[in-house]
């Protein structure tokens, strides 16, 4: 019988705290449709402050924030957008760009690192002078940090590469900043500085944060008058969301200083996992919360076995592929989660769960 249970599948799957139900339950609210809501009000200034930008919007996901944000942008249909060929936006948001607004994905490489080079992407852009029969280039987005290559960090440096391109051909850029506090905290640079060269960003609440709902997309005052509409075309319009806010508002407060400690015990998983027999970690790629594992070849199991005898011991993780797994670390993981998890790691690349490891 399973009596423990570290859930490692997704920042994504933590639980509403104490404090954040308290808040919940306290919470001032009204019509937000109708723009009264005081909490939506208060989350939605203070996010913009936080980020730089003049006004904030509350959505229900990131999935509808980059969707929206990439429709403000793109506002003639047959638009096009230049984004990473392994980001969220292209791959886990059911192309929504192109079947609800029209908007032509332009992919180019990313690397390692999250990055696309800046030549590939300068390449990529259109000509507005060329022939007809192209799409016009309008946007480029960034995702910060870059899931699917591990967690990885956006510099400062790169970002404000792509928004002088951007500026040089009269485009805009967004970055998907599902996990953007994550990539702050790493890599020591203010959040409104990270994405000073944004013309919108969209912020997971419910990743890292550990809000129960919700993101919050930030752009000038013009932009988000735009998005609210949108968001309301979308279905996104809700009455009382300050019960939503409230716990967001929280999340805010007191997460942010804990995503280092996620960080740390990522990096203390790597380590500790790279030393097991079979398995294989890119120590030195993990820069957040999220840790590829590779089994090697030759090894005694596969990643949809090794969940399964994982899952045995409470142990809850994602194949990526049947070779490789992922887990993500978030701030309800507590350092002997950490260890157990090894412990059980150990014991399942052994092909043996003794009872008491």
């Amino acid at each position: 019988m399973v009596t423990r249970t570290v859930d490692l599948r997704s920042d994504t799957v933590t639980k509403p705290t104490e404090s954040m139900r308290t808040a919940m339950a306290a919470a001032e609210v009204d019509d937000d449709v109708l723009g009264y809501d005081p909490t939506a009000f208060s989350l939605e200034t203070q996010m913009a402050k936080i980020m730089g930008k003049e006004a904030a919007l509350f959505v229900p996901s990131g999935t509808m924030g980059n969707l929206i944000s990439v429709l403000v942008h793109c506002d003639v249909r047959g638009s096009e957008v230049i984004l990473g060929d392994n980001s969220h936006i292209h791959i886990y948001e059911n192309g929504g760009i192109a079947t609800i607004g029209g908007v032509h994905p332009r992919t180019v490489k990313n690397n390692e690192d999250g990055t696309m080079d800046i030549d590939s992407i300068e390449a990529a852009i259109r000509d507005p002078n060329g022939e007809l029969v192209y799409p016009t280039t309008r946007l480029i987005c960034l995702e910060n940090t870059q899931a699917n290559c591990g967690g990885r960090c956006l510099p400062v440096e790169y970002i404000d590469s792509v928004g002088e391109l951007a500026k040089k051909h009269g485009l805009k850029l967004h970055i998907d900043g599902a996990r953007i506090f994550n990539a702050s905290v790493a890599l020591g640079v203010p959040v409104d500085r990270l994405v000073q060269a944004a013309d919108s960003v969209s912020v997971c609440l419910s990743k890292g944060l550990g809000a129960p709902v919700g993101s919050v997309i930030v752009g000038s005052q013009t932009f988000i008058t735009k998005a609210r509409r949108l968001r309301k075309t979308l279905g996104g319009g809700m009455r009382q969301i300050g019960i939503l806010c409230a716990a967001a508002l929280v999340a805010i407060q007191e997460n942010i200083a804990k995503l280092d400690s996620d960080h740390k015990k990522a990096r203390l998983l790597a380590e500790g996992l790279n030393e097991i027999k079979g398995l294989r970690v890119d120590v030195s790629s993990v820069e957040t919360n999220i840790v590829f594992i590779d089994i090697e070849d030759g090894s005694i199991t596969t990643s949809e076995k090794l969940c399964k005898d994982l899952e045995e011991r409470g142990i809850l993780i994602l194949p990526e592929s049947p070779s490789r797994v992922r887990i993500v670390v978030h701030h309800q993981i507590a350092a002997n989660d950490v260890h157990y998890t090894l412990a059980c790691f150990q014991q399942a690349m052994k092909g043996v769960f003794e009872n008491g490891v």
